[in-house]
């Protein structure tokens, strides 16, 4: 079970007060993450990732062992601790101006 924190307008979209909780098949990447988090709450397809290409939406930035690991590939693996579901990762609505 890997456990997800997500910004607080996404988790009041949920209906939850604090983590999400996911099951992966296989490998834990962030594309595996993101996938059983759209399949659990489906609410939420479209918000992190673009509904037609499935990229991660640019200004939603992916936490992970205190790494940002936005500009990884969506399919290399997750740390072992976010696998093993010790440590979660976070997603982050970045702000941008200027």
């Amino acid at each position: 079970m890997i456990r997800l924190i997500l910004p607080a307008h996404l988790r009041t979209l949920v209906g939850v007060g604090g983590e999400v909780e996911v099951e992966v098949d296989g490998k834990a990447t962030q594309r595996s993450v993101l996938d059983a988090l759209e399949a659990r709450h489906p609410m939420l397809r479209g918000t992190i990732r673009d509904g037609l290409t499935g990229q991660r939406r640019p200004f939603v930035r992916f936490f992970a062992c205190g790494e940002d690991l936005s500009h990884e590939s969506p399919d290399v693996p997750l740390p072992a601790a976010v696998a093993s579901g010790a440590q979660p990762p976070l997603l982050v609505g970045a702000i941008a101006g200027g």
